[in-house]
């Protein structure tokens, strides 16, 4: 064989055995939702929840897909009975942000607490770990409406080790109402967070996906 040949099959070689090599494996989360999950409100999809997380978490390193499972107005019940086609394909791991619909309409604590303890039931039975984002019931249903309520995510999350994140907007309910209006950090409505809104929560959501993902190389 001639050197010019033999110099082409030594690079047809390499690169046939780089081609073998196997990429990494890229992670899905599933993103089960509501409004605040799909992005109501938002001039640019890419201003969303599920595009901003997944942007903080590749540049992380982390090789993840965020699938946007969020349904505007949705409520656990709606959650509970989505989760089983949104679970095909399966997912790596889910997080799980509802609530706040049902805090809007006064639905029970009781019901909304067995919705998402069979929402967290179905992903422990297929071995996916979870993260469960909660709201803090408001004072106008009384005492022990906020007490029930609140007690929710704590209890499911210990139950089923799920990773937890009491108050999802804790980032802009947490900041001053002065700062929050001078850097418009929510939408008109005061319900659903601007973009830069969304960027706070992101920050402070991204390192408790960070151990969800660790769930998911323990389990891998």
């Amino acid at each position: 064989m001639g050197i010019r040949k033999r110099i082409a099959a030594g690079f047809i070689a390499a690169g046939l055995a780089l081609g073998a090599a196997p990429a990494m494996a890229e992670v899905s989360i599933l993103a089960l939702g509501d409004s605040l999950t799909q992005g109501y409100g938002l001039d640019n999809p890419a201003d969303g929840l599920v595009p901003q997380l997944q942007g903080w978490l590749q540049d992380h390193g982390q090789d993840v897909k965020v699938i946007n499972g969020g349904v505007s107005g949705d409520t656990t019940a709606g959650g509970l009975s989505r989760i089983d086609w949104l679970l095909t394909p399966q997912p790596d791991a889910v997080i799980v942000a509802l609530g706040g619909n049902d805090l809007l309409r006064g639905l029970p604590p009781e019901q909304a607490r067995a919705n998402l303890d069979g929402i967290l039931a179905k992903l422990q039975a297929k071995e996916i770990p979870a993260l469960l984002a909660g709201l803090p019931a408001p004072g106008n249903f009384g005492p022990k409406y906020q007490q029930d309520f609140d007690a929710i995510y704590p209890d499911l999350a210990q139950k089923y080790d799920a990773v937890l994140v009491l108050n999802l907007l804790a980032p802009i309910t947490g900041t001053p109402i002065e700062e929050r209006a001078k850097t418009d950090l929510m939408q008109p409505d005061n319900i659903h967070p601007s973009p830069e809104g969304v960027k706070k929560v992101v920050s402070a959501l991204g390192p408790k996906v960070l151990e969800l993902l660790a769930k998911v190389k323990q389990g891998s």
